[in-house]
């Protein structure tokens, strides 16, 4: 580890100063990865400070309400080093990812909420992985900030934290000592940034390099699903929203569309935003584009030909559109996806 310590021995001594207490939750239904992972990366960390001769940066330990957590019906059995209550201060909280039923899960954890809260008060920083921001937004600390989840359970995350401002697609949010990921494996990009935080970024580069993982990915665009907002009562919403999906490559107007439900536009608009959080047009240029990807991944036909077949012309327009909402161009995520693309190269 030679190479080690010329990286870090001229930049470190700023760092060195005390070592960092990292406390990894353990709740009920968790996710055992988001367990793992965590400790994995933070304990590796302080071998490559300690094989270079260098002191270790962080107390890692594994925090919980019982003595034994069981896991995945009881397939898995984890035993944290302390009880909540032996934890007089720390620096860093995750709150790994949940399974199941959220609300139930969240039940199951009342009790973590306020110590969370108390640790926060007391000067710790706070991370969520992946769908573990339920927990995290029911401590009430992500009210008015900015936080991530998966993407398959945002619509369920706004429906129950309103007051949290959750960005689609972000793989990393800080808000304010607060930290979110994205979904699944997404959180290991959190790591590297904190990682790279606490200490600097050559430790970051090294641990990404270990990990095998892309330091500078920030988004989980790509990955998304558009599936609309459809848990709601407004029923001439939902009608709405079902002639968009049925006639996306038809030309569609906001007049035609509250004129059909017979609702006026002002009101058919804000209750459409309400009811989706989309505005009627960023609904439809979404529908279009998951058309316009499942097209890219399944199909023979060129980028020009799908545009064609989603009901648009203009090239650029939907170039940078269909950029704008998966983070890459109409041709690198064919590229990326193609199915039969894949299977040709493979024989």
């Amino acid at each position: 580890m030679r190479q080690v310590k010329g990286l870090f021995a001229t930049k470190l001594i700023v760092y060195l100063c005390s070592m960092k207490k990292v406390s990894i939750l353990v709740p009920e239904t968790a996710v055992l990865a988001a367990i793992a992972d965590p400790r994995y990366m933070f304990t590796a960390v302080n071998q490559f400070f300690t094989s270079a001769g260098l002191p270790a940066m962080f107390e890692v330990e594994l925090v919980g309400l019982s003595k034994e957590v069981r896991l995945n019906d009881g397939l898995f059995s984890i035993h944290p080093d302390k009880l909540l209550d032996e934890v007089g201060q720390t620096d860093l909280i995750f709150i790994p990812a949940l399974s199941g039923d959220l609300k139930t899960a969240l039940d199951l954890n009342q009790e973590i909420v306020p110590w969370i809260i108390q640790q926060h008060r007391k000067g710790a920083e706070v991370a969520s992985l992946c769908i573990g921001a339920f927990l995290l937004a029911s401590t009430g600390l992500l009210d008015g900030k900015q936080c991530s989840t998966h993407w398959l359970f945002a619509n369920e995350f706004r429906q129950m934290f309103p007051n949290v401002d959750l960005v689609d697609g972000s793989i990393i949010t800080e808000d304010q000592g607060i930290y979110s990921s994205g979904g699944a494996s997404s959180y290991w990009n959190l790591l590297l940034y904190l990682v790279e935080k606490y200490t600097n970024r050559e430790t970051a580069i090294l641990a990404s390099k270990f990990f095998a993982i892309d330091i500078d990915r920030n988004s989980q665009s790509a990955f998304m699903i558009f599936q609309g907002q459809k848990d709601h009562v407004d029923t001439e919403i939902r009608q709405a929203q079902d002639f968009i999906e049925q006639h996306f490559q038809e030309k569609i107007t906001v007049e035609q569309l509250a004129d059909m439900v017979a609702v006026g536009r002002r009101s058919f608009e804000r209750r459409f935003k309400k009811a989706t959080n989309n505005t009627v047009v960023e609904y439809l240029q979404r529908v279009k584009i998951e058309a316009a990807k499942r097209s890219l991944e399944n199909s023979r036909k060129n980028v020009t030909e799908v545009m064609f077949d989603v009901g648009y012309t203009d090239t650029k327009a939907f170039r940078d559109l269909f950029k704008k909402v998966t983070g890459l161009t109409p041709v690198e995520y064919r590229n990326k996806y193609n199915t039969i693309q894949t299977r040709t190269l493979a024989n």
